[in-house]
């Protein structure tokens, strides 16, 4: 059956794998939640299905210490109150170890043809999955059924398009023949298997919890790997949701289901460290701050570890013409989903003594306020408003904006929009601070959440300087710069590759430098120090598993 799944989904991976070698625009999965596309009655079905986890236990057969966990407080105010298994941490390893030898016999073939079929099978709970995204993380209901839907989706089969690739390199079968002269040949049989690292580790994240979750997930599966799938105590129902269908699909291959396992707990009482030093875990995946990424690559010896960790993403800005494409573009970036986004700029860099603007100077203030007043006419209808900018998940996030107010002059304070929708639920617009180029300090590390720092440089050769130096010792996932000078450009663009970050130039219409689409853009570097990995290139799948030869 999973050679059947194979041939049913081929021409999608066969797409997927030449969509990855060519880098244009392809996407396997809708990402408008269209009736004509889903159903005409998908969405009523997703919100059904998504009700129906509320207030039980969430059943799944798997190795567990018969207790139950659930700690999810909806940021849009729904009541979760959901029981999940609490695991036996040595008693599921064991477990998912014991399933790994069946899914190696089926192959590169094999399992790309079962990954496939889950994800045709979670693109069918779309809107499921979305609702329960958008009640966990708190995005908007667009952006949740974009990024936790078909983005995450589409970077899940770009991870199974890669990892399918790099084990197809090398033959399974060779005859090796040696000529001796006029003696007989040597003549040997050979014989090359892919074969997994072990069982992986993949800890979810609490803002994007698939589509951070779904590249790793999928990369260690078609790789040979088992997985734990370890959600954030925040967001562990879309993944909870995922791991299920995972093992529905094994099932019904015959391959044990709990080569894929989940393992849920809370803030008070974290159980990542135990599974992530245990022996038999050699691969982790993990989205999340820096001092616990840093810890898993220092403490976790045994394993190859992915990170993506916390970064200082910039924006430079030099001369240019389109002072409003600057404006508008920059104010869905800082509003999208609030600004809790790993993609999100924090420090605008600019020249104190401001840019030149169709041949009129412009200066800093001048160019503050433009932004800042962007960012106003943006947000200034509260039903177009909350459905960019969702809601703040995290509380602690609120504390850091009043303390980011104390750091400088404040160019936009931030404002409280009631949701038409969810009565009491607040959103916060972004919060917009003026600093001195030489209070680095200041500026240095990531406030995350809708804090935007626009700062004063001596020149746009400092600007440069002052991002290169901030992004290459604490790192970054994105950069953006707007010139009208093509120098400028190229001296940015290599700042840009000795500080190891993706760049993008003169944004000013529908795309955005906190957006990344699968099989053209990759996500992160693995070249400073905000990740040591890149969503997805050959070297993010090519470690998880060795090719191992018998010759007979």
């Amino acid at each position: 059956m999973s050679l059947e799944l194979f041939e049913r989904h081929q021409e999608k991976l066969d797409q997927a794998c030449a969509a990855a070698r060519s880098r244009g625009y392809w996407s396997a999965y809708k990402e408008m939640p269209s009736p004509r596309v889903y159903g005409e009655t998908a969405q009523e079905d997703g919100i059904k299905a998504f009700q129906s986890h509320l207030g039980k236990a969430f059943e799944i057969d798997q190795p567990h210490n018969g207790t139950t966990k659930g700690s999810e407080d909806g940021p849009f105010g729904v009541t979760f109150d959901i029981d999940y298994p609490a695991p036996d941490v040595n008693a599921m390893m064991t477990a998912a170890k014991a399933a790994i030898p069946a899914w190696r016999k089926l192959g590169p073939k094999g399992r790309a043809g079962v990954c496939m079929e889950v994800l045709e099978r979670l693109n069918a709970k779309s809107f499921e999955i979305a609702f329960s995204v958008m009640h966990t993380t708190g995005q908007a209901f667009m952006m949740a059924f974009q990024a936790g839907g078909a983005h995450a989706q589409d970077r899940g089969l770009e991870a199974v398009a890669y990892g399918y690739d790099e084990m197809m390199r090398h033959p399974e079968t060779a005859d090796w023949i040696k000529p001796q002269g006029k003696n007989d040949p040597l003549e040997m049989q050979k014989k090359f298997t892919a074969v997994g690292r072990g069982v992986a580790l993949m800890v979810g994240c609490a803002t994007f919890p698939t589509w951070n979750g779904y590249p790793g997930l999928f990369a260690s599966l078609v790789t040979g790997n088992a997985v734990i799938v370890k959600p954030h105590p925040r967001a562990i129902l879309p993944l909870a949701i995922t791991v299920r269908v995972i093992r529905d699909v094994l099932s019904e291959v015959g391959i044990d289901p709990n080569l894929v396992c989940l393992a849920v707990d809370t803030l008070e009482a974290p159980i990542t460290k135990e599974f992530a030093t245990h022996p038999d875990t050699k691969i982790i995946d993990f989205t999340g701050s820096s001092e616990f990424g840093n810890w898993l690559e220092d403490n976790c010896k045994q394993a190859q570890v992915y990170t993506e960790k916390a970064g200082v993403n910039a924006i430079v800005i030099d001369d240019f013409d389109d002072i409003k494409g600057i404006a508008r573009n920059l104010s869905f970036t800082f509003s999208l989903y609030s600004g809790q986004m790993c993609t999100t700029p924090q420090n605008i860099f600019i020249p104190k003594g401001g840019i030149d603007v169709n041949g009129e100077k412009m200066s800093f203030d001048d160019v503050a306020k433009a932004i800042a007043t962007g960012v106003e006419k943006f947000l200034s209808v509260p039903e177009r408003a909350v459905e960019v900018l969702g809601t703040i998940q995290n509380k602690a996030i609120l504390d850091r904006m009043e303390q980011a107010k104390g750091l400088g002059d404040v160019v936009l304070d931030t404002m409280q929009i009631d949701h038409p929708m969810f009565k009491g639920i607040q959103c916060h617009t972004p919060v917009i601070v003026k600093l001195n180029g030489d209070e680095i300090d200041k500026y240095s590390d990531e406030l995350f959440g809708p804090i935007v720092f626009v700062i004063a440089t001596d020149d746009t050769a400092d600007s440069i300087e002052k991002m290169r130096k901030t992004i290459s010792e604490h790192g970054a996932i994105t950069l953006g710069m707007y010139s009208k000078n093509e120098d400028v450009i190229a001296q940015v663009e290599e700042a840009a590759l000795e500080a190891g970050v993706n760049l993008s130039i003169n944004l000013t219409g529908g795309v955005f430098v906190n957006q990344s689409a699968a099989f053209s853009d990759f996500h992160a570097t693995g070249a400073n120090p905000a990740a040591n990995a890149a969503l997805t290139d050959g070297n993010f799948v090519s470690g998880r598993f060795r090719v191992m030869q018998s010759r007979r």
